[in-house]
């Protein structure tokens, strides 16, 4: 508990992790970073303002995160600011096109057209405390450490980033995460460009023609399919999105979205075995056929000004550009250079291009995206960079103190991960030859083609994103007053135990209005990765609420995760009315693994303290040289017992009840009062809490050697009680010690145990 404390206390996980994920960038620079790790759908932002490709094929936006952190969809993000006739007061002349920006790429010299000025965390509450066996349980004190908190947020989490350019252009830029499962798989990006006239050199007021704001998306469906250098099952290359599909539909959308959908279409790089029409979703074709890229990214216009003079006023125009281009591109792929008008030129152009007569996905067609070319510069030209979407909006006129205000919406979603296994498995039946399941379309009609099949679950992701982007647009236009769930237990507490797995979680989320009682799901083995099971093991409602739950289905052996959600009663649902809104699985899901202990002991008279003496020259030997090294055991305790320390006067020093099942305590060598104890001799005196009845016959694990009686001194009027009679032979391992139904250990029963530490 003690290092439990400190860790709290002093945050250097935290550190570490930033220290290690910054420190693999292509270029030393400084800069922050802050997360959004509330929802399903998850990622980093950085101060600097947008995500350009990293070092290491680290790539970012994952959904469902729930099956890993590494079902990512996005390698690089791009954002570009252009203007035409700028004085520039570095060079000092008039340039016909200033063009800046930060990514796709990173290059040295981002830092001399962007200057961070700060990035903060916002939540609208804390995240849970989550503890396991006495230890902080949850990444959430590395990934959600607030700046601050306001309770009046409209989202539950808000980063605010600022950032001045050399164009004389401040940016501030929100982003809104949410947690209602509507809601949780996309985020909200709300940007104000100002002319503040802040540059490098000082300020420098000037108006800004035909000014743009450009952002570019490369998506990448590699997810649990290829990682780093060593593929899974699927192509390396989808690492850097070579076979992405894109669709933009800001022109002629029946519902008047503005935005596009990208996803995972079949590549033939690096020899990957499968034709197109088998590599939709990228299956697991060796083993067992999961989808693993069966998912759709978008993103959706919001609001765009339709002038500086006309802030508040949604241009329903805008973007004015959606045209895709190739990654790797010249322009794109070129060193940034601010100086450079030929050059900055091309992007310009790129920027403000106009909305082409045909999607990317529509000129690739069913072949591989590989083995399609475009003759223009700015698209394919037949590399394996794939394709990267675009958003341009403009042209606006900022005088010196204008803004303009710009806002959509970006998210991820598919067919489920539990439907990926089930429609993979089935087309891997065919694909080898070992089976013939019914194969049912998502209409519910039958197939005999598991090609087209597995197809035809892979493309209602498109309706899933559809269906998150209308969610987003909703939110937005009702000012972010959609329904919310009961807030999670402020504390969610797993204590492993000898028969047990104890849960017990914090009472606050009964003052919702609409709240209905909790469930508890629970994985084996792993968590967060795409082989993790999640299973429902408890739910309650309202009428038979509690606050604790007993897993008693655990199996000694295995390692077992915890997540529990509070719900409301299915009232407030405005997507799928009648289902009950949960809280997020990801504030109370536990990192680290519960199991059972060993079981009670059989005789209070086994009870024996470990190590004995303790001495502190040897505790690296003893329980290792970390956050234990100071640790005491206390085994073959009754499962139900009060614990107490004395020291040898018989001062009570420290005490606990060990109400777990287990046989195991452990004692961290700290007082009830926080003190480290000294060298001395300690007396251990436990006592049984309550009447220990064998709810089967118990056997000896052992042979008992020692040939006197067991004695029990009980402290109420019954005096004493031979559990061995004098003189009987000693028992043998597997002789029944406690027939079914009778009493192991009697409340009242004690013994104590002397040991000795040497400081």
């Amino acid at each position: 508990m003690q290092a439990l404390k400190k860790l709290i206390q002093t945050g250097w996980l935290g550190v570490l992790f930033v220290v290690i994920v910054t420190g693999g960038l292509h270029h030393a620079k400084s800069q922050d970073q802050r997360w959004m790790r509330v929802g399903e759908t998850q990622c980093f932002f950085f101060d600097y303002g947008s995500e350009p490709e990293l070092a290491a094929n680290i790539n970012f936006l994952t959904w469902p995160t729930q099956y890993s952190d590494d079902q990512h969809v996005t390698r690089a993000r791009g954002t570009w600011l252009g203007a035409r006739n700028f004085y520039d007061t570095i060079e000092g002349k008039l340039k016909g096109i200033k063009v800046i920006g930060i990514g796709p790429r990173p290059a040295d010299n981002e830092l001399t057209m962007i200057f961070p000025q700060g990035i903060k965390l916002i939540g609208r509450y804390n995240h849970p405390q989550v503890v396991v066996d006495d230890q902080i349980g949850t990444n959430n004190t590395l990934y959600d450490v607030l700046d601050e908190l306001d309770e009046n947020l409209p989202c539950d989490r808000m980063i605010v980033i600022q950032f001045n350019t050399s164009l004389g252009v401040s940016v501030t830029k929100k982003v809104l995460a949410f947690t209602q499962q509507n809601h949780d798989n996309y985020f909200i990006y709300d940007y104000v460009f100002k002319n503040t006239g802040i540059v490098s050199t000082g300020i420098h007021e000037q108006a800004l023609e035909d000014f743009w704001v450009y952002f570019q998306y490369r998506y990448a469906f590699a997810g649990v399919t290829s990682g780093g250098f060593g593929s899974t099952w699927g192509s390396f290359a989808s690492q850097w999105g070579t076979s992405n599909l894109l669709h933009a539909f800001t022109l002629n959308d029946p519902e008047g979205m503005r935005g596009y959908t990208a996803w995972y279409g079949p590549t033939n790089s690096y020899s990957h075995p499968l034709t197109p029409e088998e590599d939709w979703g990228c299956p697991d074709y060796e083993e067992t056929g999961v989808l693993g890229s069966a998912k759709y990214a978008g993103a959706v216009t919001l609001f765009a000004s339709k002038s500086a003079d006309d802030y508040w006023t949604d241009d329903q125009s805008q973007p004015r550009t959606d045209a895709y281009i190739g990654s790797d591109a010249g322009v794109v792929e070129a060193s940034v250079s601010q100086y450079d008008e030929n050059y900055m030129q091309q992007r310009y152009n790129i920027m403000t291009e106009g909305h082409l007569d045909h999607s990317q996905f529509e000129a690739v067609g069913d072949g591989y995206v590989e083995t399609w070319t475009e003759s223009d510069p700015y698209r394919n030209t037949g590399t394996t960079g794939g394709s990267t979407q675009g958003q341009g909006y403009g042209p606006y006129t900022l005088e010196p103190g204008d803004s303009i205000r710009i806002v959509f919406a970006e998210g991820v979603n598919g067919i489920s991960w539990p439907k990926c296994r089930e429609v993979g498995a089935n087309w891997l039946a065919y694909y080898l030859g070992t089976g013939t399941p019914e194969l049912v379309l998502p209409d519910g009609s039958g197939s005999t083609d598991h090609n087209a099949y597995k197809r035809a679950w892979c493309e209602t992701g498109t309706d899933s994103i559809l269906q998150s982007l209308r969610s987003a647009i909703d939110n937005f236009d009702s000012d972010y007053q959609m329904p919310q769930a009961p807030p999670p237990p402020s504390e969610f507490i797993v204590k492993s135990g000898g028969d047990r797995i104890r849960l017990t979680w914090a009472d606050n989320a009964t003052s919702h209005p609409h709240f209905d009682g909790y469930v508890i799901y629970r994985s084996e083995g792993s968590v967060k990765d795409y082989r993790s099971v999640y299973t429902q093991i408890f739910e309650c409602d309202a009428s038979n609420v509690v606050h604790q739950f007993d897993d008693v289905t655990a199996n000694r052996g295995f390692n077992y995760y915890y997540y529990i959600q509070s719900k409301d009663d299915g009232t407030q649902n405005e997507v799928e009315p009648g289902r009950p809104l949960y809280s997020s699985m990801f504030l109370t899901l536990t990192s680290v693994e519960a199991y059972l202990r060993r079981p009670q002991g059989l005789l209070i008279d086994e009870v024996r303290v470990v190590p004995n003496p303790y001495d502190i020259r040897a505790r690296k030997y003893q329980f290792g040289v970390d956050d234990t090294y100071d640790r005491i055991a206390f085994y073959e305790l009754p499962g139900q017992c009060k614990l107490k320390i004395f020291t040898e006067r018989g001062d009570l020093i420290w005490e606990k009840d060990h109400n777990d099942g287990s046989g195991d305590e452990l004692w961290d060598s700290f007082t009830s009062s926080g003190q480290i104890v000294v060298s001395g001799i300690y007396i251990l005196y436990v006592e049984v809490t309550e009447d220990i009845i064998a709810e089967e016959d118990v056997v000896a694990r052992r042979d008992y050697y020692d040939g006197t009686s067991v004695t029990r001194a009980y402290t109420d009027s019954t005096g004493t009680f031979s559990y061995v009679p004098s003189n009987e032979p000693v028992y043998k391992k597997d002789d029944v010690l406690y027939p079914k139904g009778s009493v192991m250990y009697k409340k009242g029963e004690s013994v104590y145990r002397k040991f000795v530490i040497i400081r």
